[in-house]
């Protein structure tokens, strides 16, 4: 098995590409070692010293780390364990486990349905493929009084760029499209 890897804008996380489904449905965000009880390679993950994150997308793994942590410490340690994982055809997640959905978005309620159908369309299509090829995800969450209440995932989450991607790349995207929209948020 040759595992890839690409630098993503966090510089305290890399992509790891396996070659092969990471995730059958949904995506999985794991921010803690508590978290990861679902997930046994998130687990095995979490058990190298300073690895901080694990975001599980459908062909991908993220993996965060502590600032004071170098990469090329870790970084084998990493590929050895997910290979190790992979090639002994274990679970990415415990079977009954619940994950996210790969949208995993607010519903659309409400009077401001249709606005919130439009801002979701667009993050699906125009939004989310770019942040997945950084190793990361963007989750909608609300719609209120003109406010997009947008979290990040993954790579995304923490990095230095995404106030950068969500005030002045999607902030603008979705101003143009959907007027009703005045600002972005981070949650």
């Amino acid at each position: 098995m040759f595992i890839q890897t690409e630098p993503t804008p966090n510089p305290q996380t890399l992509k790891f590409i396996p070659g092969v489904d990471v995730m059958k449905e949904g995506v999985a965000d794991f921010r803690n070692p508590e978290d990861a009880g679902v997930s046994p390679l998130a687990e095995r993950l979490f058990a190298i010293h300073g690895v901080t994150g694990i975001y599980l997308g459908q062909d991908f793994v993220s993996v965060s780390k502590r600032e004071d942590v170098e990469w090329h410490h870790i970084k084998p340690s990493i590929l050895g364990t997910i290979m190790e994982h992979f090639t002994a055809g274990l679970p990415v997640i415990r079977e009954g486990a619940e994950v996210g959905s790969a949208g995993g978005h607010a519903a659309a309620e409400g009077a401001d349905g249709e606005v919130v159908k439009q801002i979701v369309e667009l993050l699906d299509t125009r939004v989310r493929p770019a942040v997945a090829q950084d190793g990361g995800d963007i989750v909608f969450h609300g719609f209120d009084e003109g406010i997009v209440y947008l979290a990040m995932q993954g790579a995304c989450a923490g990095c230095p760029s995404s106030v950068m991607t969500l005030k002045h790349g999607i902030e603008n995207l979705l101003k143009h499209y959907v007027p009703e929209v005045n600002e972005v948020r981070s949650v």
